[in-house]
């Protein structure tokens, strides 16, 4: 005798007496919706997979490896990794970026002629909610590991990007994670893609063929290239050319992430496209991970980033070589909160190295 009312069932497979509320029916219902939506979470799924794939092979697979940066570097003798000002969360990232105006090989990441015209520091904090970017002049009188004393872009003709880290790491006691070199020549067609980038003069100058009014400028990428290049008929010479860059990166990023170029498509895939074009990275940095970092990286606005130059003493000469004596006290402040990751909240206290509101 069946005592499970539940298993008794007629030809359809439905329970005899029908008194049971959910009826086999609803759940075969259920189940194909089920199914279904099944089915629609495994398309979306490879539609999301597929996307950043493209994703991925379309801007990430475009950036040049710099290969063996830091293969040959004693891992003892390193600065120790940094650490969070807060325990919680991912760690700090550091990059050194070098800026030439040739396009740097990928083989070697040294342009050429062998010389860098813009050494930086780029920290991403902890908390991915701010950013540092610090200029070192190219002329800064330091000790090379190996060569004694010179200029700091002199370790990059030397021993190319290792040795350039090691000199830097040796500088600033701050460990590199990532080495980045910076086709300047190849950033400004950024420009051009986006439409043109906004920048203001504190007074008129003049280099090569263009005059920079007082006031907002909109540049174009030949524009942007000589104003970028300009440091003769500038007050403060190469530290003015150094602010410049620093804000042309500001003004260009600023505009990469308007609503304007969002809103456009083409623009926007066309400028992502220029600029990884014109960059090239370590070969430690993977595509996933440079993709994991964009991602943790969303929120962070260029109001976020703060850039400032080296602490100097001033300018002076070695034998014949024009240089800049680094000032020792204030840059170990500036580099120990570099390591603890605490620049950004003691960023006042450099005001004076910090990119003005008008660079000249």
């Amino acid at each position: 005798m069946i005592t499970d009312r539940y298993a008794a069932t007629d030809e359809r497979g439905a329970p005899h007496g029908g008194e049971d509320p959910v009826l086999p029916g609803r759940h075969g219902a259920l189940r194909r919706v089920l199914v279904g939506l099944g089915v629609l979470g495994l398309v979306l799924a490879v539609l999301v997979g597929g996307a950043l794939w493209f994703l991925t092979d379309r801007y990430a697979g475009n950036i040049d490896r710099v290969s063996d940066v830091f293969a040959d570097l004693d891992a003892e003798a390193r600065p120790a990794p940094a650490t969070p000002a807060q325990e919680a969360g991912a760690q700090p990232v550091t990059f050194l970026l070098v800026g030439s105006d040739t396009r740097a090989t990928a083989e070697k990441g040294i342009a050429d002629g062998g010389r860098s015209d813009a050494i930086m520091i780029a920290r991403l904090s902890a908390d991915r909610q701010h950013a540092q970017l610090i200029s070192v002049p190219r002329d800064s009188w330091v000790d090379i590991p190996g060569h004694g004393t010179g200029k700091i872009n002199a370790a990059y003709a030397f021993g190319g990007p290792a040795l350039l880290v090691r000199t830097v790491e040796q500088l600033t006691d701050v460990r590199i994670d990532h080495y980045v070199a910076i086709d300047f020549a190849g950033i400004v067609q950024v420009t051009d893609d986006l439409g043109g980038v906004d920048v203001v003069v504190a007074e008129t100058t003049s280099w090569g063929p263009y005059t920079f009014q007082a006031g907002v400028n909109h540049l174009d990428g030949d524009e942007a290239r000589w104003y970028l290049g300009q440091r003769y008929d500038l007050p403060g010479g190469d530290f003015d050319r150094v602010r410049r860059q620093q804000q042309y990166l500001q003004a260009m990023f600023t505009k990469l992430f308007s609503s304007d170029t969002f809103s456009d498509p083409a623009r926007l895939d066309a400028a992502l496209r220029s600029v990884t074009s014109a960059v090239a990275v370590d070969d430690r940095l993977g595509n996933a991970e440079m993709l994991s970092l964009a991602y943790s990286l969303r929120s962070l606005t260029p109001d976020d980033v703060d850039f400032f130059t080296a602490p100097t003493l001033g300018t002076g000469t070695e034998g014949a070589a024009s240089v800049v004596y680094l000032d020792d006290v204030a840059c170990e402040r500036m580099w120990t909160y570099l390591r603890s990751d605490s620049l950004s909240q003691n960023a006042e206290e450099f005001q004076d190295q910090a990119l003005p509101e008008i660079p000249r």
